[in-house]
């Protein structure tokens, strides 16, 4: 067990020092957390107030291996989370695919995965938590808990996890992979939801379940299974790529943490925008920097001084529009969006992994049971003069309402207040955030995810 004799202590020490944080910050000023590091891809607004000290929220309390749960501080990342649980052959239900995610930040925003399909979503492996609320109050919540319930996709609207305690499933060493290809888009999603109904393919069990689309036409699913059996395994931190060997071997075989941070190491394949994948440049780049916080600073940098919209100008190139969001879509219908997204976006490779929900859930509507295709996208369109009127994303949000899917909130969205209510239960939301903010101290969701204040 993983149980310092002053673990507990050092907890309740770190949540005084962020009640007295809060006290600090004048009234009438909103309420936000002091963290220097993000995963979100919002730009919100500047406030001079102090956040809330969350400094000494970031580790694993303890893991209890017979039990088979653990005790988190909220801005614990799921890569301290994995090196506290996998000594004992354990992890979490659902492990994001980037190191610096926190568990708070998944329960509370997004966090999807291979296990989902299987699994749910992180929150669902929750047994409580603690939430600082708006009112300045720690208040502990359990499912069917109304701020429980509400919780998940808030984004920091009702509050902040302090603590979570949450289930681990047992997993081996290792993980063998197979990478199945389709030409048929459609025989695609068929397989992707008989393979979640059963649990297996052509006779074997499937653990971890998710894909590429690489080009209309070809569409890849990647099938892992747990596995004991020792042997060589692949590695993708060094000078090979984990993405491009999805079209270059049909099996392939991980270490199970370097299966849960496959893909970490190129941000998906995202690093190709800062030169990391190639070979010559890749060699010169220590292993320790190919990590997704690295490539998020650098995007950091580009944000901050306009570097990509200059070379573009200066090469004549119409302007960018950043297009860079998650969405899920009913499984039967992600042949048509897939279809529509070549014609109208044209951005490739689009990842997808399939996920259903247990339960439902206030501001994560989804129909419970209902095999979903969570489909990411990441990278920029050129659109021209258009581009701060943000033409695709709007006609992505307009499309996966009209197929009766979900957009994550992680990113950009530009829903009118009417429908962005009718879309995440702002009714049902407001209700819970009044009982527990009744001043108003945390800014809500609607003007946290689209007026970026």
């Amino acid at each position: 067990m993983v149980h310092a004799g002053r673990a507990w202590a050092d907890h309740e020490a770190a949540v005084g020092r962020l009640a007295d944080s809060y006290a600090a910050i004048p009234s009438g000023e909103p309420v936000r957390l002091a963290k220097r590091t993000t995963n979100l891809f919002r730009v919100r607004a500047h406030t001079s107030a102090p956040g809330l000290d969350v400094s000494g929220l970031t580790g694993v309390i303890e893991v209890d291996p017979d039990a088979r749960t653990a005790e988190v501080q909220g801005m614990c990342t799921y890569e301290d989370l994995v090196d506290a649980t996998l000594p004992h052959g354990l992890m979490p239900y659902v492990v994001p695919q980037l190191r610096t995610i926190t568990l708070g930040g998944a329960v509370t925003g997004l966090g999807i995965e291979s296990t989902s399909f299987r699994n749910g979503l992180p929150h669902e492996s929750v047994r409580e938590m603690d939430v600082f609320t708006g009112a300045g109050e720690v208040v502990t919540t359990r499912p069917g808990d109304d701020l429980f319930d509400a919780f998940p996709n808030s984004y920091g609207s009702l509050g902040y996890a302090t603590r979570l305690q949450i289930d681990l499933e047992p997993v081996p060493g290792f993980v063998t992979l197979r990478h199945v290809r389709f030409d048929d888009v459609g025989l695609y999603a068929k397989t992707m939801a008989e393979i979640a109904a059963s649990g297996e393919y052509a006779g074997q069990p499937v653990h971890g379940l998710d894909g590429v689309a690489f080009a209309p036409g070809e569409y890849y699913l990647t099938l892992a299974r747990w596995s004991e059996e020792p042997g060589p395994c692949s590695d993708y931190t060094g000078q090979e790529v984990y993405f491009r060997s999805i079209q270059q071997r049909e099996s392939d075989r991980l270490s199970i943490f370097d299966y849960l941070w496959r893909w970490d190491t190129d941000w998906f394949w995202c690093s190709g925008a800062f030169g990391a994948q190639n070979p010559r440049i890749r060699r010169l780049w220590p292993r320790r920097l190919r990590r997704s916080d690295v490539y998020m600073k650098l995007l950091g940098l580009d944000r901050r001084f306009d570097i990509a919209d200059r070379l573009d100008r200066r090469a004549g190139r119409p302007q960018r529009e950043r297009v860079v969001q998650d969405i899920e879509v009913p499984v039967d219908r992600l042949p048509e969006f897939l279809d529509w997204f070549d014609a109208e976006v044209g951005m490739r490779p689009v990842w997808l992994c399939p996920l259903a929900t247990k339960r439902p859930w206030t501001a994560y509507p989804l129909e419970t049971g209902e095999l979903y295709v969570n489909a990411g996208f990441w990278g920029t369109v050129h659109v021209g003069d258009d581009a701060p009127n943000a033409p695709k994303n709007r006609a992505i949000e307009a499309k996966v309402h009209e197929l009766g899917g979900h957009k994550s909130l992680y990113s950009t969205a530009y829903y009118d207040r009417e429908t962005f209510d009718a879309l995440y239960h702002g009714a049902a939301l407001d209700a819970v955030k009044q009982r527990y903010d009744p001043e108003g101290r945390l800014t809500s969701l609607y003007d946290k995810t689209v007026r970026n204040r």
